[in-house]
């Protein structure tokens, strides 16, 4: 009897590098390792979406369409590039328009993608309506999902083998057009059982030549086993990537599933021995990228708090970035009980931020203090029907906190009829700024808003890209203190590696112009006055980047007026007055990092 072939989808640089790197790994890096793919036979490859569209603007300063072009190039003409988008939230956190969900499919086949992966994090049908038309009109594959995970032990109501029937029976039924269907499983948390019978029923309930996928990760420790049940119940292709991106957060590695089906009646479509040369490219490759700990890791904890293994190292490298990885396990446990209160919606991107977001408030500010606008939202009804009905006591809580009232308005009627969204804010925000108005601009400035812009400004840097060569080496002697060298400096905690020659200082790989003189000069100075004992020292909530500074010294302000607005864990947050009078300080400008408590500026 012939063995039967399963298919299997490269997945290591785009779900690999979110999953291991935080999406944040330069083009021109793994390019040799995309080629030694294909010299080994593969031609099907995730190339792009979910986070690594906004991450290589955010982040490497570089535009997501031109790595989508420089892949293209280097997978070849035939080859079938796949991306991921969210539904009606396509490739951002936030949910767009009609047109802007339109555009984004013409923009990712004109930069040579094949196929989109299309899913809704709450498996609401109506949210993947618009997007599978857009898709499929422009002459892409659309791959339509289910999106799975387990739900934390002792909760009930959803995420069943009869609620995924359910949702594929809805897709069906409301004549959405697709190519393939994927159950996809980001956190890596459904039982295998489950798995085994949810492939089987979708087997059953789709016509037989229609292609099943499974996609999951090994972070609670049994993917290859859930890939092995899918398999058996008739999955026609898993996801699988390469070392150093393969394991823990991420898929399973290619040659982890060869080596578990041997001796099975199935067998990859691959050649392992070019493959695991392959692998060895992608290691070169990858050698001078820090590989984050947590990333290799299976973790128990998993299961009671579905983390995406893409948002786990996506949210500890924010954390990194803030200085805050202390808080990391206070944030994993406080998880449960918002999953649990949320609605069940499935714990993958955007969902899964809103819920890391939230469970990063509940530690910071106390449990339900303060509500993430995302998890908020989703709770009021903005992002369509959650699987179950969220807790009423969180729906009060934030409706009261965002000024919102719940809704059960079709969530793109709602952003059709918002001034701020769509394709005419966006050409507003470009002819603001003098940019030229191409379908690439406006797509990227609706996309990722401010950051667009200040992408194409040419106002962005690398930043948060963990790799060695962007990091200041150490002199080779110590410098005398005042004179050029390298220094380690700490302030309030927070370490900087600063290397000094004449007026350039290089800080932790941002170089400034510097000029040093002795003594001190008072006037002009950041640090923050303190004229009377009645000053009020304004703090920062937690450690962040501020994003604005909204007010100058001198300036009259009322109590809870908004002075700065700063950014942590892809959340902005206000820092407001807490007493009325004069600005007699500002010790804090735009672009810079701050500590917890850290003063940022005085009103007398």
């Amino acid at each position: 009897m012939a063995k039967k072939t399963i298919h299997i989808m490269n997945t290591a640089f785009r779900d690999g590098f979110q999953s291991v790197y935080g999406a944040r790994v330069l083009t021109e890096d793994f390019l040799p390792a995309v080629k030694a793919c294909v010299e080994a036979g593969q031609t099907h490859f995730e190339a792009g979406g979910g986070a690594r569209f906004q991450a290589p603007f955010f982040y490497c300063n570089e535009s997501a369409f031109d790595m989508m072009d420089k892949f293209r190039e280097a997978a070849g003409p035939d080859a079938d590039l796949q991306t991921l988008a969210r539904g009606i939230n396509v490739v951002g956190l936030d949910s767009q328009s009609r047109d802007m969900i339109d555009l984004h499919a013409k923009m990712f086949k004109k930069h040579g993608i094949t196929t989109i992966r299309n899913f809704d994090a709450l498996n609401d049908f109506n949210n993947l309506i618009d997007s599978g038309k857009s898709i499929t009109n422009h002459g892409l594959n659309h791959e339509v999902c289910v999106t799975m995970m387990e739900l934390p032990p002792g909760c009930e109501g959803a995420h069943t083998v009869e609620f995924y029937q359910k949702t594929l029976q809805d897709i069906l039924d409301a004549g959405i057009p697709f190519t393939s269907v994927c159950f996809k499983d980001a956190s890596g948390t459904s039982a295998p059982k489950k798995v085994y019978e949810t492939i089987a029923m979708a087997r059953k309930l789709l016509p037989g030549d229609c292609k099943i996928v499974f996609h999951s990760h090994e972070t609670a420790g049994v993917g290859t086993v859930g890939y092995l049940a899918a398999i058996k119940a008739g999955a026609d292709q898993v996801d699988c990537s390469m070392a150093p991106a393969s394991g823990g957060t991420c898929q399973p590695d290619v040659a982890t599933l060869w080596h578990a089906l041997r001796g099975e009646d199935y067998e990859l479509d691959i050649d392992i021995d070019k493959m695991m040369h392959a692998e060895t490219v992608f290691k070169d490759c990858m050698a001078d990228y820090m590989l984050p700990p947590e990333a290799k890791a299976v973790e128990p904890m998993i299961p009671w708090s579905p983390m995406p293994g893409g948002a786990l190292t996506a949210n500890t490298q924010m954390m990194r970035d803030n200085n805050m990885m202390d808080k990391y396990e206070d944030c994993i446990h406080a998880m449960g009980e918002v999953v649990r209160r949320g609605g069940f919606g499935t714990s993958v991107t955007p969902v899964s931020q809103f819920y890391f977001q939230q469970a990063f408030n509940n530690v910071i500010f106390g449990p339900w203090e303060k509500i993430a606008e995302g998890y908020g939202k989703m709770v009021l009804g903005y992002f369509g029907k959650t699987p179950v009905a969220p807790d009423p006591e969180i729906v009060k809580i934030a409706a009261e906190k965002l000024e919102l009232e719940p809704t059960t308005a079709n969530p793109v009627d709602l952003n059709d009829a918002d001034p701020k969204k769509g394709i005419e804010p966006a050409k507003a925000m470009l002819k603001e700024n003098n940019l030229e108005e191409t379908e690439e601009n406006i797509f990227i400035a609706g996309a990722c808003k401010q950051k667009g812009i200040d992408f194409l400004l040419g106002k962005m840097e690398i930043n948060g890209v963990r790799k060695g060569a962007l990091t200041p080496a150490a002199p080779a002697a110590a410098a005398s203190a005042g004179g050029d060298g390298g220094y380690t400096v700490t302030v309030n905690g927070k370490k900087f590696a600063i290397d000094v020659k004449g007026d350039k200082a290089t800080v932790n790989g941002k170089s400034y112009d510097i000029g040093v003189e002795d003594g001190i000069e008072t006037s002009g100075t950041a640090t923050v006055a303190h004229e009377s004992a009645d000053s009020v020292e304004v703090a920062a909530p937690m450690n962040a980047k501020v994003i604005k500074v909204l007010v100058n010294v001198g300036d009259h302000v009322n109590e809870g007026d908004v002075l700065f607005i700063v950014e942590a864990m892809k959340m902005e947050v206000e820092v407001k007055a807490a007493a009325g009078g004069t600005i007699s300080s500002i010790a804090a400008e735009a672009g810079a990092q701050v500590t917890a408590g850290e003063a940022m500026a005085s009103i007398n």
